[in-house]
């Protein structure tokens, strides 16, 4: 079998990425209860800069709009943006997360960046190419890289949550830093970790999070490394300490992140669907690396493909579906 899960079931666990993708958003403050009306208003207020609507409001692949208020299954798409002057960016990190809440389970699943598929560009067809899945952000921006997931997984994708991972320091700033275990030393960008236990500031926590060569698991273990600092900016947001500077909290998260939630979504999510991150379900795509003309890619078979679209499509309710295959991939 070419996936390997892990299934965790407890609950406020570190890595919670239901909770981590929601909450990130809103409840870094309303989490700790306060409701009062000016701070709701702040980030209302905050929550409508960050909505970035796409131009379509239906999935090709659903029959229908999907409603949150009758609990329908949802897929989200999670990246991390490396955005840089003069470049239009690409994808550091991109998760698919699935939520079923009449089973309530959730699925998360990792796409390695160098994966080799094809880029689905919706409004010039003929100009849809071979290459790493993570170009696709350059080619065409979040709407580009929701085709191609869709296409690469045969799935429909609800929703997204856009991280500039450029401007992420300022949220681990706004937060007064993060405390990890670092367990490989290494100098990235100008920034010398050793290893051990130590407090990051955003600088140096842009560069705990980007890591990869240090580490013998490569992708995977930056994954996890970005899955660790998020959850641990939840964690200072959500503390009565950080509830001073909420509005440098709000000012950081309007200034780098983008989705198409609207609040009353998010509001909806944390109270009908919670009970999916109770059971999550964490999914990692096994493949091999092959040189191209010169180029590294992560090469991933139809099989692997079809498996994974299998299971998803099932936990979203959607029947299976022949995945169409990726021409000249080999």
């Amino acid at each position: 079998m070419n996936i390997t899960r892990a299934v965790r079931k407890q609950k406020k666990k570190k890595g919670n990425w239901f909770r981590v993708t929601l909450l990130i958003i809103f409840f870094m403050l309303a989490g700790s209860g306060l409701y009062f009306y000016n701070v709701y208003s702040d980030v209302a207020s905050a929550v409508d800069k960050m909505n970035n609507p796409i131009s379509r409001e239906v999935s090709e692949k659903r029959e229908e709009k999907i409603e949150v208020q009758e609990k329908d299954p949802i897929s989200i798409l999670m990246v991390g943006v490396d955005e840089r002057e003069g470049d239009n960016g690409r994808t550091d990190s991109m998760l698919v997360i699935t939520v079923n809440p009449e089973t309530k389970t959730t699925k998360i699943l990792s796409i390695p960046r160098d994966t080799r598929t094809q880029l689905i560009d919706k409004t010039k067809t003929k100009k849809d190419r071979i290459d790493k899945i993570n170009h696709a952000y350059a080619f065409g921006g979040i709407e580009m890289s929701i085709d191609t997931v869709e296409n690469f997984l045969n799935i429909p994708i609800d929703y997204y949550i856009e991280v500039n991972m450029q401007g992420f320091k300022d949220i681990v700033d706004a937060v007064g830093g993060i405390d990890v275990d670092n367990q490989y030393a290494f100098e990235l960008d100008g920034v010398t970790l050793e290893e051990g236990p130590q407090h990051l500031d955003g600088i140096e926590a842009l560069s705990y999070a980007r890591m990869r060569k240090e580490d013998p698991r490569g992708d995977i273990g930056r994954g996890e490394r970005q899955r660790e600092v998020i959850s641990k900016i939840i964690d200072k947001g959500k503390s009565l300490s950080t509830l001073t500077n909420y509005t440098d909290i709000l000012d950081a998260l309007e200034n780098n992140i983008k989705t198409n939630l609207t609040l009353n979504e998010i509001i909806r999510m944390q109270s009908s669907y919670k009970p999916a991150a109770e059971t999550m379900d964490k999914l990692e795509i096994e493949g091999s690396g092959k040189i191209i003309n010169s180029v590294w890619y992560y090469m991933v078979t139809e099989d692997t493909r079809q498996m994974l679209s299998n299971e998803l499509r099932a936990h979203l309710g959607l029947p299976e579906e022949t995945i169409v295959a990726i021409l000249n991939n080999n």
